[in-house]
């Protein structure tokens, strides 16, 4: 019997690759607060989760179609990766957007470094928070497996 690492640890494991690419975003942003014409860019993390979440659910109901991005076997005792397993999030469920400045600057920068600051600790909060749920499951997952 084999196990679906995608039903077993939820959505956690996307949402650690949304919350990373997140956490670039911001870091780039605060490193660009002085760059005139800068524009802040973030990620809606909601929408990408839904988004990431609704791809896959779609993939596994068409599995039976051969895509380019599909692993081809070439022995039978190779592993099959399924589509449900992979991780990664495309880019087209992390649509990059501008953030709306509070207050106009004269040279065109629209990071307000406070506003960064507060969005890339909530997220890394929210980031360990996801590691430390998958640390437990983890932890069980091994505990069934040795009978514990």
């Amino acid at each position: 019997m084999s196990i679906s690492f995608d039903s077993a640890l939820g959505v956690h494991a996307k949402a650690l690759a949304i919350r990373s690419r997140r956490a670039e975003l911001l870091a780039s942003n605060l490193a660009n607060v002085d760059t005139p014409g800068f524009k802040a860019k973030d990620i809606d993390f909601k929408a990408a989760l839904n988004t990431s979440i609704n791809s896959s659910s779609m993939a596994t109901k068409s599995y039976s179609t051969q895509s380019p991005d599909q692993l081809y076997l070439t022995n039978k005792n190779h592993i099959q990766l399924s589509q449900q397993d992979n991780v990664s999030i495309s880019n087209d469920a992390m649509q990059v957007m501008y953030r709306e400045p509070n207050q106009a600057s004269l040279d065109g920068n629209t990071v307000d470094s406070q506003v960064e600051k507060a969005a890339f600790a909530e997220n890394a909060m929210r980031y360990q928070a996801s590691l430390t749920f998958l640390s437990g499951k983890f932890k069980g997952m091994l505990a069934a497996i040795k009978g514990e």
